[in-house]
This record gives structure tokens, sequence and C-alpha cells, in this order.
């Protein structure tokens, strides 16, 4: 049986975009914030575009935060957090002020350092992976993914850095903890590599 996947819909700008892809692989897909499609589905992804702060509060507006804490902390779904998706695991986040997240994953989010580069990071970049990670099967040497963002996240535990990339710095560009995904850039934007990685996530 094929994996049915719940994009989470809280108003972030770029569901649409992820819910195609999912298409395009082949696979079902449903752009929802309803509580029998969280309870339904056996993959989880939060896209995330914007602001922390202001994806926190739509979070907590729209999204049944208790039923998908239990869904993915408690039965385990795969859960893949995009971008500002996957910043919004840490426990805060300091743009525009300093905001809480939803602290499944320790650590924190903070302006990237480009040691004079332009912010925002936008464009095509590099990752190195640093150790084995589910979503990285099979991307051999194709590992180019586009990147949007000022902010990175920086967990508390450096055994959750399962990739990297640089911009002025090195910052996490994949993370995971347990059933738990964080990827910094976009795969719905990312081609050939981005499919590689979706295709991985919803193997699992």
């Amino acid at each position: 049986m094929k994996p049915k996947v719940c994009i989470l819909d809280y108003g972030s700008g770029n569901v649409r975009s992820v819910s195609n892809l999912i298409t395009h692989l082949g696979y079902e897909g449903v752009v929802s914030n309803q509580p029998d499609d969280i309870t339904q589905a056996t993959h989880l992804i939060l896209p995330g575009v914007g602001a922390f702060g202001a994806a926190m509060e739509k979070i907590r507006e729209r999204l049944p935060l208790e039923l998908l804490e239990q869904e993915v902390l408690t039965h385990r779904k795969p859960f893949l957090g995009i971008c500002v998706g996957m910043q919004v695991l840490a426990d805060t986040g300091y743009e525009f002020g300093e905001h809480t997240g939803l602290g499944w994953i320790p650590g924190e989010v903070r302006e990237l350092d480009t040691q004079g580069g332009v912010l925002p990071h936008i464009g095509w970049n590099d990752i190195t992976l640093r150790k084995p990670c589910p979503l990285s099967e099979g991307l051999g040497e194709v590992r180019d993914f586009y990147f949007v963002h000022s902010y990175a996240f920086t967990p508390q535990s450096e055994d959750c850095v399962m990739a990297t990339t640089e911009y002025g710095i090195k910052f996490p560009a994949m993370i995971q903890r347990n059933n738990l995904f964080g990827v910094q850039f976009h795969p719905e934007k990312s081609q050939k590599a981005g499919q590689r990685l979706l295709l991985n996530f919803l193997g699992l």
C-alpha cells in the first residue's frame, strides 16, 4: 500500500508546490489541517516560508497540536519539516523578537552569520553529508539544493545534524531525531535531488 501524505495546512505559501511534487512522484497527498486527515496519514510534512514567529502563531491557531504531537511523538509517524517548517521544531527562534517553537528537537534559531555576505541566502548550494541518513540514500554526487532563508537552526545536540552547507559559516542543512526530519532547503524547488530526497522520505 502506498503512503498517504498529509501536507499540513496552516497558511504557508509553499504547500501547493510540495503537494504538486508529491503527486508528480505518484503518491497520494492531501493539503489539510483536519484531524481525520492527520490520523489517516502515514507521513506528515510541514512546509514553511516566512518568519519564525508568524509561522508559530498560525500553527497554534490552525493545527490541532495535541493530536499532531500524539501522531508524531507517540505514534512515531515519519515527519518532515521544510525550511521554516524545520526551524519551528526548535525550542526558540530569535527572528523579530524571541518566540517559542514546538520544542520537538532542542535547539534555537538565530540569524545566519554570513561573514559579510548578503541576506537572505538565496540560491543553489551543495550539502555535505556528515553521517548516514535515510533521506540522503541514493543522492550520490547530486547534492545541490535550493535555499531561501536568513536564519538557521542549531540543534542542542550535534548528533541531530545529518548534513551541513556553507554560506559565510557552516550551518545545519539536514537534521534528524528519531522519526523527525528537517531540511533547511526546499526539496520542491531542487529538481532531481529534491525528488530523490522526498522519495526517500516516502519510503520510510
